[in-house]
């Protein structure tokens, strides 16, 4: 501890702030590194989980040494608490994996079909019937990153439509958009807001 900080405003405020922040980072990491490990990142889960175990060791090593101030238990909690809201919402913005759409739309769907097959997006069109009569039911197999791209596509060319989005775990062949080749160490994981072409 720096000889110009106060020893109560080090042991009360600073080192509680400092492990809060520690559990924050090692909380949202262990999120990301769970999301890897279930898309089966083999090289970069061990890393992210090397990284999470000694930010909480350095955490949990500042606790044993002040067992005895309780503030750094109230550190340890809201950082806790915050790391996993925080993890949350880097799980949503990441753009890995891939969805699936099924759209019951509320009009004609031939727009929405040509449009989104004109977009490079696989459409399957079944009919099915629904509480009011026959409907239309179309499916479309997507890479998460695409998933804004054709959320606008289907509110611009049949807005109210009804859609879910359910995440798909394997997928076997099936049409996709073309791959942009990968940027930097996470290969554009994260969503961005540019629309590739």
């Amino acid at each position: 501890m720096p000889e110009w900080i106060n020893a109560d405003v080090y042991n009360w405020v600073i080192l509680p702030l400092l492990i809060a922040i520690a559990r924050i980072m090692d909380v949202s990491v262990g999120t990301i590194r769970l999301i890897f490990v279930s898309r089966g990142y083999k090289y970069l889960a061990p890393m992210l989980g090397f990284i999470e175990v000694i930010i909480w060791l350095v955490a949990i090593g500042q606790i044993m040494q002040q067992l005895d101030n309780f503030m750094s238990y109230i550190g340890y909690g809201a950082g806790f608490a915050m790391g996993n809201y925080i993890g949350i919402i880097l799980v949503e913005k990441m753009s890995i994996g891939t969805v699936v759409i099924r759209i019951i739309p509320k009009m004609d769907t031939s727009t929405l079909i040509q449009q989104l097959r004109e977009a490079n997006y696989g459409v399957t069109s079944v009919d099915a019937e629904g509480k009011s009569g026959p409907v239309k039911m179309l499916f479309s197999i997507i890479k998460k990153k695409d998933l804004r791209d054709a959320l606008r596509i289907i509110n611009t060319y049949n807005p109210n439509a009804f859609y879910t989005i359910e995440e798909v775990q394997r997928v076997n062949e099936g049409y996709f958009r073309t791959a942009q080749k990968k940027a930097g160490l996470f290969g554009g994981i994260f969503s961005s807001s540019q629309v590739r072409k």
